[in-house]
């Protein structure tokens, strides 16, 4: 018997693409929840050669394009170190991001338009591993006040049979440090399309990344083919005399988005999106308050690849 609570995930940056870096307990583990895995996805071909009678044929279905996709949630938190990267990196740099360093200070990702990383993903379902290699995809960060903030990564990579090997080494998870909650005490900053101190009762940003499995003759391979970040701020109402967020949807303008959540060094996350666009406006309850619903986008300057940053101090 199998139990459902007996799931957990593995995960290392692959050197040379869809081969397997055999990722470890002790160093590659990720505390995750919500894992689910769909073990094998195909596009079926059934042969459609005439056999003297109607039904289905006598050949069987070709099972083509194998792949596996798997989702879960992350909590977003830092290493505990500040300049180490917390232990599900690999993961965001498997989502089009780029990782840089600053020794004992940071730890930052933002976007890339070309040589994406990928890895190789070990899922585990209570004596069943997923091997899944060549893995890329993407992911969307989400804050809600009184919840914990959570990553969550949705990855298509490539079908291995799955097999019975146990987990090398222990499942411990390193640099992956306590979740924080979405409070007045721990958002030290929450600034939206340039308004410091908005009542943000949720906010979400999705990469949005464009991930196809695409396989020939001689190669078979994942491939971000783009990406569109946007996300929804959901924001206690303010009087439209103090700010007009319905002038600032009309005017399309932009403004800079900057949420800080934590206060101790190693554990804190900056979140920013430097030129959001706000698309709409429409009214919500929340628990007899009139809020502002506004989704928006995340939009890049000339340079590229700096429509979004997460930073890790």
């Amino acid at each position: 018997m199998a139990l459902t609570r007996k799931k957990f995930l593995i995960a290392k940056i692959e050197s040379s693409y869809g081969v397997d870096p055999s990722p470890v307990g002790g160093s590659d583990a990720i505390q995750v929840t919500n894992l689910e895995v769909a073990p094998i996805e195909s596009d079926n071909v059934q042969a459609a050669a005439f056999q003297g009678f109607i039904g289905n044929s006598t050949r069987g279905t070709l099972v083509a394009n194998k792949r596996v996709s798997v989702t879960f949630d992350v909590e977003l938190a830092g290493s505990g170190t500040a300049g180490t990267a917390p232990a599900f990196g690999p993961l965001l740099k498997s989502c089009g991001l780029s990782e840089t360093t600053v020794a004992a200070t940071s730890v930052t990702y933002a976007g890339v338009s070309s040589s994406f990383d990928s890895a190789t993903l070990y899922c585990f379902y209570d004596g069943t591993r997923h091997k899944i290699t060549g893995a890329r995809g993407t992911v969307s960060f989400n804050f809600s006040a009184g919840q914990f903030a959570t990553a969550s990564f949705n990855f298509i990579g490539i079908y291995n049979a799955p097999d019975g090997t146990a987990l090398s080494g222990t499942f411990t998870v390193a640099n992956q440090a306590a979740a924080i909650e979405v409070n007045d005490t721990n958002m030290t900053t929450a600034t939206f399309h340039g308004v410091t101190g908005a009542r943000i009762e949720s906010f979400d940003l999705a990469l949005n990344n464009e991930v196809i499995y695409k396989e020939t003759a001689s190669n078979k391979e994942v491939i971000i083919t783009n990406r569109a970040p946007s996300g929804t701020a959901v924001i206690e109402a303010p009087a439209v005399g103090t700010t007009d967020y319905f002038a600032k949807a009309a005017a399309v303008t932009t403004g800079a988005t900057t949420l800080v959540l934590g206060g101790t060094a190693g554990n804190i996350i900056t979140l920013g999106a430097a030129q959001t666009d706000i698309t709409g406006v429409s009214y919500g309850d929340t628990n007899g308050v009139i809020s502002l619903s506004m989704p928006y986008l995340a939009l890049p300057t000339t340079a590229g690849n700096d429509e979004i940053s997460l930073a890790f101090t």
